[in-house]
């Protein structure tokens, strides 16, 4: 089976269901592999008319890295279509696994071109900070996934939130504090230092590995810098809020109009 073969794997999974672990092709962290399968589906999309608007760093605790056996996050690419207005809602019938977990994201008012960019030089280029919640979801039966089965699967990536963007100058995000409740019970705490040690390390990770790829973040550009606790799986009809202390709230509801 080639990689081109698990990438179609991968998408025909998105219509007719979860599909098993890749690992009857990809060892389960052999990176180079499942980003070729990543990027595969990335340009089969972008070739449907999907637009790319940002990215998204995974595996940026160090408790999750260690659980998959890899000591680096991972990154996945953000559409327009996976955009949830905030207080909107998301239909059950496009996910399949879905599990929400709460983020600091950044939109960028600058390009950041080099491969060493550092979180200082990532602060002076953000635009917008805002609290987000991203909805992860797999297309790995049973979320049994490697890092590899994660990555190639663009990151478990599926939908995410954006609440109301403020500028960055004296905010806290490592010290933010983190609730997420669903239908106004508290089911997820943490903290901005849960990414990274500080969500810019994340966001300056994701700029460096962009850069050296060839594909490096421009202004205008959505980036999630990983999740501040634990990710909580959806029911259909749960009301979600996310609020990160100093930084905002986001919410939406996981059921029909």
């Amino acid at each position: 089976m080639t990689l081109a073969d698990v990438a179609e794997r991968l998408r025909t999974a998105y219509v007719r269901g979860a599909v098993p672990p890749l690992r009857d092709v990809l060892a389960s962290t052999d990176a180079d592999s499942a980003y070729a399968v990543q990027t595969i589906n990335t340009r089969f999309w972008e070739a449907a008319g999907r637009h790319i608007v940002g990215r998204k760093a995974g595996l940026t605790a160090k408790a999750v890295q260690a659980q998959l056996g890899v000591d680096q996050p991972d990154f996945g690419v953000l559409f327009a279509d996976m955009e949830v207005a905030d207080g909107g809602r998301l239909d059950p019938a496009r996910a399949l696994q879905p599990k929400a977990e709460a983020e600091i994201a950044f939109v960028l008012g600058a390009d950041l071109p080099e491969a060493d960019t550092t979180p200082e030089q990532v602060a002076a280029a953000v635009k917008t900070v805002h609290a987000a919640i991203e909805i992860v979801d797999s297309r790995i039966a049973d979320w049994k996934i490697t890092f590899a089965d994660t990555v190639a699967d663009n990151g478990s990536s599926a939908f995410f939130v954006l609440g109301e963007g403020k500028p960055l100058d004296g905010l806290d995000l490592e010290g933010a504090a983190m609730t997420m409740t669903f239908d106004g019970a508290v089911v997820s705490t943490g903290i901005g230092a849960a990414a990274l040690g500080n969500p810019l390390n994340a966001a300056a990770w994701l700029a460096q590995t962009l850069a050296a790829r060839g594909e490096p973040l421009k202004a205008g550009d959505i980036l999630l810098a990983g999740a501040l606790g634990p990710m909580v799986a959806l029911t259909p009809g749960n009301t979600v809020h996310a609020t990160i202390a100093g930084i905002g709230e986001v919410g939406f509801t996981y059921g029909k109009d």
